[in-house]
């Protein structure tokens, strides 16, 4: 059974709905009803009425297939009172009418909704830009409790390894030159996420190109301090750095550079220091290891809203709702 497989093993059945903003994209009417099929999800597609004709025609057909054009919905008005509510405790003022023009947009609305608790997750991307995703998701969502960064992160599965060997790869996707104060962020994340998706105990590696002091240099000291912060944030998880990625994978090499430590050799959460390292290190994982890769999964908002390359197929789709389901869900799936 592959990573895919048991992802929607654990989704199968949840009761979850999905919420599809990007309603108008041929692809994501075909992974709603591949949702469905599948027996994953109840869906809801939004976008224009005149853009949806079949999509309305086949949720006439199915209970669980759901179409709606947010410019008829009778929730604008206190979808718009309640944003208006929300940017006031964020030090901002809009109007009645200026909110409810910005919650007649899909991606907008979508958002609310997993915000009320209305859905379990929300995928879009697939014609919208990930600048407009993002940017709905922290005016509606906002971060998470405790964590004041958005980033992203890959599942990461090797050749002929089990699924218990899973690995996360953070962040890969999002963010140029993270802080050290943001890659804790990160890497208490992506720590959660791999114990909502698998039930596995995360072991953070917080990777550098030194290993315990092997060089001496200030990027160096800011993956030290990072691993710190998460150390007293979250005393509960399993955390070392800086480590070498082969100290970090490897047991031998971990035996001989990090003996004492309880990540290195066996982590299953690596947190890369840059968007260089982490977008260069999961593509020769990719493409050269031939490992299979699922991502990038948006982390750090409040709720699992997450966003597609607009080149995605309907299987991504399908997937990314998937996991936002298990992680929207608690991880009961």
């Amino acid at each position: 059974m592959n990573i895919v497989d048991i992802l929607r093993e654990r989704a199968r059945g949840g009761q979850y709905r999905v919420v599809l903003p990007d309603g108008e994209d041929e692809r994501a009417q075909a992974a709603a009803s591949r949702l469905v099929e599948l027996d994953l999800a109840s869906v809801l597609l939004l976008g224009r009425r005149e853009k949806m004709v079949s999509a309305f025609e086949a949720a006439g057909r199915n209970p669980r297939l759901e179409v709606l054009d947010p410019r008829e919905s009778r929730s604008i008005e206190p979808f718009a009172e309640k944003f208006v509510e929300l940017r006031a405790t964020r030090g901002k003022q809009i109007t009645l009418e200026q909110a409810a023009e910005t919650m007649r947009d899909p991606l907008h609305y979508g958002a609310m909704l997993l915000r009320l608790g209305e859905v379990t997750c929300s995928v879009a991307g697939s014609i919208s830009s990930t600048a407009n995703v993002l940017k709905a998701g922290i005016a509606v969502l906002g971060t998470a409790a405790g964590v004041k960064t958005v980033s992203s992160f890959f599942i990461v599965v090797l050749k002929g390894s089990t699924p218990e060997e899973v690995k996360l790869f953070a962040d890969c996707a999002v963010l140029p030159r993270p802080t050290e104060e943001q890659l804790a962020d990160i890497a208490i994340a992506a720590a959660d996420n791999l114990k909502a998706l698998f039930g596995l105990e995360p072991r953070v590696a917080m990777l550098s190109f030194s290993t315990r002091g092997s060089a001496d240099h200030e990027d160096v000291h800011r993956v030290k301090r990072s691993t710190t912060m998460v150390r007293e944030r979250r005393p509960d998880l399993l955390v070392d750095g800086e480590l070498q990625f082969d100290a970090a994978f490897l047991p031998s090499v971990a035996a001989r550079k990090a003996p004492d430590s309880a990540v290195a050799g066996k982590a299953n959460v690596y947190i890369f220091p840059d968007l260089d390292a982490g977008n260069i290190g999961y593509k020769i994982t990719e493409r050269i290891g031939g490992a299979q890769v699922i991502g990038p999964i948006v982390q750090g908002l409040a709720k699992p809203y997450y966003d597609l390359s607009r080149g995605c197929s309907v299987e991504d789709i399908v997937n990314t709702a998937t996991i936002g389901c298990i992680v929207g869900g608690g991880g009961r799936g």
